[in-house]
């Protein structure tokens, strides 16, 4: 049998998932591991500006390849990295957490050696990992080969992040170079009980309709997903983690839901169906704008990456696209009538000198788009100004909607780019989160990435603003940097751009267009601080009308 060092094995498998970058900071417990990156031919090392990062950016990766991965030395490094892997977790991001720790001897004397409590305990960040990963595993010269082979089996099966802690000398330990790492399969009893079930719930039925969600995507259903579409005709939505998974061009797309805000055509024939299939749907507060669906998905039919339920009852084993793929052999198409649509934004009236505001940006976005297009939002208000954006074909948008960890999506911007450097990045960031990931622009242009970064300057944490008792509470205010200037401290070609009205925001789109086919553009716009975008405004309404109502009634 052929021999293969344990790292070496960890990265060749890696690789055949398509993961052809690594990222993280290297340190003296880890070293064993970059080689093993190193010495593969098909992968690459990116070192970060720090282990946050780091995590954002393969996040970041693994939303555009499917599958990503983290390096970090032991301790220091790995607890740094926690908060991203938790995001990844939180929104099922499959991204690998491996940690080089000290050599095993150490751990079995329980040595005091750096980075580590002054009482040793060289399992302690397992521990913590294993409340944010879906299984963990720490490998020693017996287990390495089967451990390897269970983490990735669960990785693969799961579409969630996972732990490895290899020690320094098990890293170069040799094992078979025979994977037996296992694919998930769907349970064919389950499927068939599943679909009988389906199908009479849907054949009563007077107007089903499908809400797909970002769930799709990560358990890489897409295609069958679309075909279901293109076989049953039936009316679609989608939730605003979910946008760009439906073409706008389809003629029975009702567009994004976007609660009784905007849109309401939308929830309207969400809250009138008699039989919703919801597809990958997370059912979060943020995702469905506060005031959640009008309707609960297992009333009917609830698609999801590993299981479906259908009035309540549970079907387990099932793959997402095992059961669509049987569904769209089942359903007959329908011709549904739809009320007419409206389109999201109308057409930019002609720039002037008018101060630059949400009114004007976010339609003069849609119009800058373009096909393949991929798009990170950053959380916050701009996901709001954005949500009722029509998408170009194979328009990727990304945000961290549940999480919702600000600076996410600088680094992760710059790992989506890393995955596919022959598609346009488009980042779309608050001043006030950019600067917790900022350095991570200095990798964009040390790695000649050219993406179009947009820095919304107003002067504050303008989420915060308005949920907080005064809009101007000291703790809402940002540092002031000069952002125009931050490029200047890095290595790199870089076009840089502000704008303060339509005009001159409107001339920034039109010179990065032709700027961006060779370099790195960096576009800073100011706005007012309070300045807000129309669904935000309405969102702010009911919650404030909401918590009046009970203040009332807490008093009478």
């Amino acid at each position: 049998m052929n021999k293969i060092k344990v790292a070496d094995y960890l990265v060749q498998e890696l690789n055949k998932l398509g993961i052809d970058d690594f990222f993280g900071l290297p340190g003296d417990y880890n070293f064993n591991i970059l080689y093993a990156i190193g010495d593969n031919p098909n992968t690459n090392w990116v070192g970060c500006t720090n282990e946050l990062n780091a995590g954002y950016a393969a996040d970041g990766y693994a939303r555009i390849k499917g599958y990503g991965a983290l390096v970090t030395t032991y301790g220091v490094g790995e607890l740094s990295a926690m908060n991203a892997i938790a995001g990844s977790f939180a929104e099922n991001i499959p991204v690998i957490k491996i940690a080089g720790v000290p050599a095993t001897k150490f751990i079995k004397n329980n040595t005091l050696i750096h980075h580590n409590f002054q009482n040793p305990d060289y399992y302690a960040c397992e521990r913590a990992f294993s409340n944010v990963v879906e299984t963990t595993a720490y490998l020693d010269e017996n287990n390495a080969k089967a451990e390897i082979d269970r983490i990735l089996s669960v990785f693969i099966e799961k579409k969630r992040p996972v732990y490895i802690a290899i020690p320094m000398d098990v890293c170069l330990l040799e094992i078979e170079n025979t994977p037996n790492i296992k694919q998930a399969e769907t349970d064919s009893k389950s499927l068939n009980q599943a679909v009988e079930h389906a199908m009479k719930l849907i054949n009563k039925s007077k107007f089903p309709l499908i809400l797909g969600d970002v769930l799709v995507k990560r358990y890489q259903a897409r295609q069958e997903f679309n075909e279901l579409l293109v076989k049953t005709q039936f009316p679609v939505s989608n939730l605003l983690m979910g946008k760009g998974l439906i073409e706008a061009t389809n003629p029975m797309y009702l567009g994004t839901f976007l609660s009784k805000y905007e849109n309401i055509n939308a929830h309207n024939a969400l809250q009138d169906s008699d039989c919703v299939i919801s597809v990958g749907v997370i059912n979060s507060d943020l995702n469905t704008y506060r005031t959640g669906l009008p309707f609960k998905p297992d009333d009917f039919i609830e698609i999801q990456g590993i299981f479906t339920i259908i009035e309540h009852k549970k079907y387990e084993n099932i793959l997402m696209k095992d059961m669509l793929n049987a569904l769209s052999k089942k359903i007959e198409a329908r011709k549904i009538d739809l009320p007419e649509k409206k389109p999201s934004f109308a057409k930019t009236e002609a720039a002037d000198n008018t101060k630059l505001s949400s009114k004007y940006i976010y339609p003069r976005l849609q119009e800058f788009l373009k096909p393949d297009d991929m798009i990170f939002v950053e959380t916050g208000i701009i996901p709001h100004g954005f949500a009722p954006t029509r998408l170009p074909k194979n328009t990727e948008f990304n945000s961290q909607t549940l999480w919702g960890s600000i600076g996410w999506a600088t680094a992760a911007a710059f790992g989506g780019q890393m995955a596919a450097k022959e598609r346009r990045t488009i980042l779309l960031t608050g001043e006030g989160s950019h600067q917790l990931t900022a350095t991570e622009v200095s990798n964009m242009m040390h790695n000649k990435l050219k993406p179009i970064v947009i820095v919304f300057n107003n002067a504050g944490y303008t989420i915060e603003r308005v949920l907080s008792n005064d809009p101007y509470d000291f703790f809402n205010e940002v540092i002031k940097w000069d952002y125009s200037k931050l490029p200047q401290v890095f290595d790199g070609e870089i076009c840089v751009l502000q704008a303060k009205t339509n005009l001159e925001f409107d001339n920034a789109l039109k010179q990065a267009k032709i700027e961006q086919k060779s370099k790195m553009c960096y576009i800073e716009i100011f706005t007012e601080k309070m300045d807000l975008p129309e669904l935000t405004q309405k969102i702010i309404g009911h919650l404030q009308n909401s918590n009046s109502n009970q203040k009332n009634t807490v008093k009478t």
